[in-house]
């Protein structure tokens, strides 16, 4: 609470320097339904969660069902494959 009346004060002070709220770009959301089809369907999902601005990380229930062509298409540039179903996917700024 404290720090939304700071956020409110210095708003007030500096009306042009402080943003409103901050937003956040639409693949921090969650991921692009084309690239959940090509990950192989939402059933297959365990979790994501977005790493960087330009990655998100995945766990996968069966890593076999990737359909690599798909992501591609998805405008994913890059694929990095690890233990335990996880998979690091780089998306650019587009998600």
């Amino acid at each position: 609470m404290f720090d939304r009346l700071q956020q409110a004060f210095w708003k007030a002070l500096t009306p042009d320097l402080i943003p409103e709220e901050p937003t956040l770009p639409a693949s921090v959301e969650g991921p692009a339904p084309a690239i959940i089809a090509a990950l192989g369907g939402a059933d297959n999902l365990k979790s994501h969660q977005p790493v960087a601005l330009t990655r998100l990380r995945v766990e996968l229930r069966d890593m076999a069902r990737i359909d690599r062509t798909g992501l591609s298409a998805a405008g994913v540039t890059g694929v990095m494959m690890l233990d335990n179903g996880v998979v690091h996917l780089i998306t650019g700024l587009q998600g």
